[in-house]
C-alpha cells in the first residue's frame, strides 16, 4: 500500500519540524520552509514557501497531499488568506487538514480548564485569530479536519527554553506568573500523538497537553533545576489577584494511556543528557 503524502506547512519552524521528523520515516512527507537554510534547500522533500507573496494553491497542486498539517506562524491576515485557500483545496479534494490551534481559543475563560466541546472565547489578538481558524474549518465534513488544541510547548530545543537560557546567561530575570495554572507538552510527546492520530485516521477536536494542572511558577522553577546549575532571577507577574487558568484537557477524545502524559514527565525530559 502506497504511503500517505503529508504537507506540513510551516515545516522549518520548531514545531513543524519536530513532526517532520516523527512522520518521515513512515510517509511520504513533505515541508515547507521560509527562511532560505541550506538543508532545506537541499532536501528534496522542502518548498519555499512565502505566506505574503505566494498563493499556497501552488505548492498543494505540486504535492497533492491527503493530509496536510499546518505549523504556520506570522502575519496573521496572511494567515488568514492562507487558510481560506487550504479549506478550498480540502473541500474539493480526498484531504484531511490537521491544524496546530492554541489553549489561547479560551484565554477569556479563566475559573476552569477548558475541554473539547466548550466554547471558545479569547481577549488576545493571538487567541482570536486561532478562533477565526477553527470556525473556518468547523463548516468542513467532520472527517476531513483535525482541531487541535496545544498548552505551552517546551522541549530542549523549544523557543522557550532556549529564550530561558539566554536570559540566564544574560542576567535577565525569567517571568513567572504565580496565580496561573497550566497544562503543558513537549515536541516528542506532541508529535507521537498526531502520529497516531494519522495512523488512525481520527478527526474532530483533541486537546493535546499533559492530562494534570500545573502552577506556571512551579514548573519553570523545577524545569530550570532540572536544565542545569543554575542561579536564575524571577520575576513574578501579577496580571490578577485570582487564580486563572489556561489549560485544555481532553474529556471526549482520550487518547491510548501510552500516549498520555503528565507534567512531571515534561520535566524530567529535560534533564541533562
Amino acid at each position: 500500500m502506497e504511503a500517505k503524502k503529508i504537507l506540513i506547512l510551516g515545516g522549518s519552524g520548531f514545531l513543524g519540524n519536530a513532526i517532520y521528523r516523527e512522520l518521515c520515516s513512515y510517509f511520504d512527507t513533505y515541508g515547507t520552509y521560509f527562511t532560505a537554510r541550506k538543508d532545506f534547500e537541499d532536501n528534496q522533500q522542502f518548498f519555499k514557501y512565502d505566506m505574503q507573496e505566494d498563493d499556497v494553491f501552488d505548492v498543494l497542486e505540486q504535492v497533492q497531499p491527503q493530509i496536510i498539517i499546518s505549523a504556520l506562524r506570522g502575519n496573521f491576515a496572511a494567515q488568514i488568506q492562507a487558510h481560506q485557500h487550504i479549506i478550498e483545496y480540502v473541500q474539493e479534494h480526498d484531504c484531511t487538514l490537521y491544524f496546530l490551534s492554541s489553549a489561547n481559543v479560551f484565554d477569556s475563560y479563566t475559573k476552569y480548564p477548558s475541554y473539547e466541546l466548550d466554547k471558545t472565547l479569547s481577549d488576545s489578538i493571538y487567541g482570536r485569530l486561532k478562533i477565526k481558524i477553527e470556525n473556518m474549518m468547523l463548516r468542513l465534513p467532520k472527517k476531513k479536519m483535525c482541531i487541535l488544541r496545544i498548552p505551552m510547548v517546551f522541549g530542549q530545543q523549544s523557543p522557550r527554553i532556549k529564550a530561558m537560557k539566554e536570559n540566564v546567561m544574560n542576567n535577565l530575570p525569567i517571568e513567572v506568573f504565580p496565580n496561573l495554572i497550566i497544562n503543558v507538552t513537549n515536541d516528542n510527546k506532541l508529535t507521537q500523538k498526531i502520529h497516531y492520530l494519522i495512523n488512525r485516521n481520527k478527526s474532530g477536536i483533541f486537546h493535546l497537553g499533559s492530562v494534570d494542572l500545573v502552577h506556571h511558577e512551579e514548573f519553570i522553577k523545577e524545569l530550570m533545576e532540572h536544565i542545569g546549575n543554575f542561579n536564575p532571577i524571577y520575576k513574578r507577574v501579577y496580571t490578577t489577584n485570582d487564580e486563572r487558568y489556561l489549560a485544555v484537557l481532553p474529556k471526549e477524545n482520550k487518547l491510548p494511556k501510552n500516549l498520555q502524559v503528565n507534567y512531571q514527565e515534561i520535566i524530567d525530559h529535560h534533564i541533562l543528557k
